[in-house]
């Protein structure tokens, strides 16, 4: 079972739309699980609306007995986690370390979760719960004032990043159980961040390089040292979000198009067991596509610009062939669309967000697709600005 995480060129497009004005308060996203089949589940909420009038959640992962986990917000400004049952009956909050605000990122089979929490001093720390949510355990930090947990896998090891004494950003992995953070170090730049982890504790996520570029790495077994996985051409930087059983990773690989987009292009990548060969897996048609969640069979998630501004969920078959519309495999009511996608579990349970796109609003979408690329732009430069 693999565990995802939403760090680095991940975003929250609509409450960005929200921010920004785009929208009105009648355009809310919903979290949802689609099945094999097609059919979807849509999940509950925490139930409290925005100022807006808007009730906002975000799914970011789920275990094989579809048990998903995320952040709901919850009124007065504030966001919980959240874990669902079973294929994401009901929804439970998960409460603080004290403090106003907490996320959920990971989440193993046994329903452990990890994810960010405030602590009663306002600090922001890595937590992880026991079985199905219940409790949570502060992992406290490596030395600095704030840490995030984005993967858990079979044996409680947890990964994430923390602040070390000097203020920058290390990746981190436990032991058994979240006992204990251990620096993973970095790829001869200064900062680092794990995003995932599988049962043999191979870890991924990026790292600031030598020549202040960003790599996607992964790691031998219990996080045991780091290899570079290296861009694809003409890329300058990667990073990746997710690994499987095997070892396969998944991310996406981008460089700075000054002559033709004015932006960031990326194509989202594979690569083959224990991330030997990385290998592109194209776009929905659009110039930026990211590979967010694997399952063991190698079917990759993500999202994709399908033109210049439209953002569409996809979803590939075993080992990453053939990258598929999430819309043309599942359909919405109302003219709603996925417009990503967060995980994917081995049965092929995929968690993914949407909006409504009524034909009145397509003007209205063209703005979100930009605020969209906006916002993965500034969500890449906040992130790396912060750890330094």
């Amino acid at each position: 079972m693999k565990i995802i995480r939403i760090f680095g060129i991940r975003r929250f497009i609509v409450a960005a739309a929200l921010v920004l004005g785009f929208v009105s308060p009648a355009f809310a996203n919903t979290s949802v699980i689609v099945n094999p089949d097609g059919k979807v589940t849509y999940l509950d909420t925490l139930g409290e609306t925005d100022a807006l009038g808007t009730s906002n959640s975000l799914a970011t992962g789920i275990n094989d007995a579809g048990q998903v986990v995320g952040s709901s917000y919850i009124g007065n400004g504030s966001t919980h986690a959240f874990i669902t049952g079973p294929n994401g009956s009901g929804i439970s909050d998960l409460g603080t370390l004290g403090g106003d605000y907490s996320r959920a990122y990971g989440i193993n089979d046994a329903g452990r979760v990890v994810g960010q929490s405030g602590t009663e001093n306002e600090s922001l720390h890595a937590f992880i719960t026991g079985s199905n949510g219940v409790g949570m355990t502060d992992l406290g930090t490596l030395g600095g004032s704030e840490s995030f947990a984005s993967g858990i896998n079979a044996a409680g090891r947890v990964v994430g990043s923390s602040a070390i004494e000097s203020g920058l950003y290390h990746a981190f992995i436990t032991g058994p159980g979240g006992v204990g953070m251990t620096d993973l170090g970095t790829l001869g730049g200064d900062v680092s961040h794990a995003t995932g982890i599988n049962d043999a504790g191979q870890v991924v996520g990026y790292s600031e390089t030598g020549n202040d570029s960003y790599h996607a790495f992964i790691t031998g077994p219990n996080g045991a040292g780091m290899t570079d996985l290296g861009v694809l051409p003409p890329g300058t930087s990667s990073y990746a979000f997710a690994i499987n059983a095997v070892g396969q990773v998944v991310g996406n690989s981008y460089y700075w198009d000054y002559w033709d987009y004015g932006e960031d292009v990326a194509d989202a990548f594979i690569t083959g067991p224990d991330g030997v060969g990385m290998t592109g897996l194209g776009t929905l048609a659009g110039h930026f596509a990211s590979a967010t969640g694997i399952n063991d069979a190698g079917q990759v998630v993500g999202d994709s610009m399908t033109g210049h501004v439209i953002q569409h969920a996809f979803i590939t078959g075993p080992n990453g062939e053939g990258m598929t519309d999430l819309n043309s495999f599942a359909e919405l009511p109302n003219g709603a669309i996925f417009v990503s996608a967060e995980g994917i579990n081995n049965l092929g349970q995929v968690i993914a967000t949407t909006v409504p796109e009524p034909a009145s609003c397509a003007l209205m979408l063209a703005g979100l697709g930009l605020v969209g690329i906006m916002a993965r732009r500034r969500k890449v430069a906040e992130n790396n600005a912060r750890t330094r």
